[in-house]
């Protein structure tokens, strides 16, 4: 009933871009953190951006530049920018919603998008 519901995955050549959008159902995000994860095959998750409920964000020193993280509270939805995309940026992508970026385990997690950077 409560969901997170990630899209815009897909095949992109390096230096492409894709934007990533997760959207919520069941209840209204504006009151929680958002935060965009990744995992690719042999490596943990980590975090990539997170936005809090007042508009802040964060991003990890790998996609500095590269990555924006928005929302349309509006729209019940929360964006990644993805640009100059790289082979390394490969792998599932998750959305999670929490009460703050500072401590965040993920009360709500989306089901994954898979992101394949490849030539």
């Amino acid at each position: 009933q409560l969901q997170l519901v990630e899209s815009g995955g897909g095949l992109v050549q390096p230096g492409g871009s894709l934007r990533l959008s997760c959207a919520a159902s069941g209840f209204t995000l504006d009151t929680y953190a958002i935060g965009w994860f990744r995992q690719a095959p042999g490596k943990e998750r980590e975090g990539v951006s997170c936005i809090s409920n007042i508009g802040s964000t964060n991003s990890a020193d790998s996609v500095k530049g590269r990555f924006t993280i928005s929302r349309d509270n509006a729209k019940n939805t929360v964006y990644l920018q993805m640009n100059s995309l790289k082979p390394e940026d490969t792998a599932v992508y998750y959305c999670a919603a929490d009460m703050y970026c500072g401590a965040f385990l993920g009360e709500y997690w989306g089901q994954g998008t898979q992101v394949t950077v490849s030539s």
